[in-house]
């Protein structure tokens, strides 16, 4: 609904009539080659284009020659507005904000589950009135899976799925589904790996073959992995200059230290160094396979066809005779303290810092109780950390919590972004928010509107045929069964304050919590030093993400 909402009014603001947003698509279809030649033509000129170089060194780098230096565009006078200034009311007269509604009851679809003669399971979702299918295909094999020094061997895999399958080079796939009017996505979580396409329904039986060739049939050529590590790498490089992803992959380092969890999901400049075409294609041997994959099929199309069509697809992708690898097993669980760590970057403007801690699986019973008591936490604009943080003390432009429930024990993580000098307050603020949620429970008031907020936004997720594949998807590859869509919204609902209190005792305990603070140090490591006297400082240079200790080896 949101997105028909966003087309309608764009019709009207844009075109004056709602009705274009119908007429805009048939006009869409009617654009011949020679349109496009027209129109290049006219606007795609030398005089309309604008090249900007960047170099992020001290020091510019002249291309092709020195240019003439270029005279300062004059600034337009500004018009000044007389209006005058608004004062709001007192507070004694300001109208309260609205209550929150009742919770609304979504019409939720029933998945329907059959197994194919070669183990693969389908499920069906039928969702919508749009002539649309999103259709997913998971296996069972994620980054918890990735070897030893190979952190981001699963993405990199699953990246590779569309850059050429059965015969096809990249361009060619990239053709075929866009021909179908589709687009691919593919990636890979902590417990899983995913390839999906979007059609219109009555595409979806030619789009189910390309699917099937990339999962079952891919190229993994050593040409396309250079390409695919490279853009990996600048974009790692690019993201390496945050203090927010530094502090947020050295938090997962530090809280699963040595475990299946305890790396970067997407790999390291080392590990994605280190991987060979070979180590690709070795992954996709072992675990792609029809007996430990899950093909999702939501949106326009009822279960009987939707089990024909994957039968035809995928029908004939057989097993092998040996059992799928072991998945990994998690650590015994560390006896040592948490730890406080600096990233010291200098010259950063800001600081990020992130608390994080080991938190449930997604199939524990308390799962409800604990996404309701992070809602309370850090859910959102109103939770309690954005309200301390940043509304109270205008320390930071946004502070919040996640609760990252997985296969496997997750995490739960408080993150915000402020001034380099007030780091240690911010940590302080965040570790008593975490103490308060296990003895201060929430008001009816507050438990309400967190409630319902969850449930609304699990709702707006479903409405969309990508939403409704991506989470019976997730359901899957965390052994969650299918009907779990429609016991979400009453689940949440049912949570009372003294279950979310009592849960947030057990899962917010500040004892149990890693500190990771990612900044210029020295305008914040004495007083954070006074706090935390076992507090590590690693300078970023000796930073290494592929080992537990966060620290380059000496030498």
């Amino acid at each position: 609904m949101e997105g028909r909402g966003q087309v309608l009014g764009q019709a009207i603001e844009l075109e004056g009539d709602a009705h274009r947003a119908d007429a805009d698509i048939a006009a869409l279809q009617a654009v011949s080659a020679a349109d496009v030649q027209r129109v290049a033509r006219q606007y795609l000129t030398d005089d309309r284009r604008m090249v900007i170089l960047y170099h992020a060194g001290p020091e510019p780098i002249p291309v092709g020659g020195r240019s003439p230096p270029v005279a300062a565009a004059p600034t337009p006078p500004v018009a000044e507005v007389a209006a005058p200034a608004a004062a709001p009311a007192p507070p004694a007269e300001r109208q309260p904000p609205p209550p929150p509604g009742p919770p609304v009851q979504a019409a939720l679809p029933a998945p329907a589950e059959r197994t194919l003669p070669n183990g693969l399971k389908v499920i069906v979702a039928r969702s919508t009135d749009i002539p649309l299918v999103t259709a997913v295909l998971n296996i069972g094999a994620g980054g918890a899976d990735d070897p030893k020094a190979l952190a981001g061997l699963a993405d990199m895999t699953a990246s590779l799925l569309s850059r050429g399958a059965a015969g096809r080079t990249a361009e060619e796939v990239a053709q075929a589904v866009e021909g179908l009017g589709g687009a691919l996505q593919a990636g890979a979580t902590w417990d899983g790996s995913q390839v999906g396409v979007t059609v219109l329904a009555d595409k979806l039986g030619a789009a189910l073959p390309i699917l099937a060739d990339i999962a079952r049939r891919p190229t993994l050529s050593p040409q396309e992995l250079e390409i695919q590590r490279r853009q990996s790498l600048d974009d790692l490089t690019v993201e390496l200059q945050e203090p927010g992803a530094i502090a947020r992959y050295a938090a997962q380092v530090a809280v699963f230290a040595g475990g299946p969890y305890g790396h970067v999901l997407g790999g390291t400049p080392a590990s994605l160094g280190r991987i060979t075409a070979a180590d690709v294609r070795a992954f996709h041997d072992a675990w792609y396979r029809p007996d430990d994959a899950v093909l999702v099929l939501a949106g326009d199309i009822d279960p009987e066809r939707g089990f024909a069509l994957a039968e035809q697809a995928f029908g004939d992708w057989t097993a092998p005779a040996a059992p799928p690898p072991a998945a990994p097993t998690a650590p015994p669980a560390s006896a040592a303290a948490p730890r406080v760590i600096v990233v010291d970057l200098p010259g950063a403007g800001q600081a990020s810092v992130t608390v994080a801690e080991p938190a449930i699986r997604r199939a524990d019973p308390r799962y409800y109780q604990a996404v309701v008591a992070n809602t309370v936490l850090g859910g959102g604009y109103s939770a309690r950390l954005n309200a301390e943080i940043r509304i109270k003390r205008g320390l930071s432009y946004g502070a919040d919590s996640s609760l990252d429930a997985r296969r496997e024990p997750g995490m739960v993580v408080a993150s915000a972004q402020t001034r380099n000098e007030a780091a240690p307050q911010v940590v302080e603020l965040m570790l008593d928010q975490l103490r308060q949620m296990g003895v201060a429970p929430a008001g009816a008031d507050e438990l309400e509107a967190r409630k319902t907020s969850l449930a609304g936004e699990y709702g707006r997720n479903l409405e969309t045929t990508e939403g409704l594949a991506r989470t019976l998807s997730a359901y899957a590859v965390l052994d969650i069964a299918p009907s779990e869509i429609g016991r979400y919204g009453p689940s949440v609902q049912a949570v009372t304050a003294g279950q979310a209190e009592a849960e947030a005792a057990a899962l917010f305990d500040p004892a149990r919590a890693d500190i990771v603070v990612a900044g210029d140090a020295k305008a914040f490591i004495p007083a954070l030093k006074a706090k935390y006297p076992n507090l590590e400082l690693i300078p970023a240079a000796e930073l290494d993400l592929d080992s537990p200790s966060l620290r380059k080896p000496a030498g």
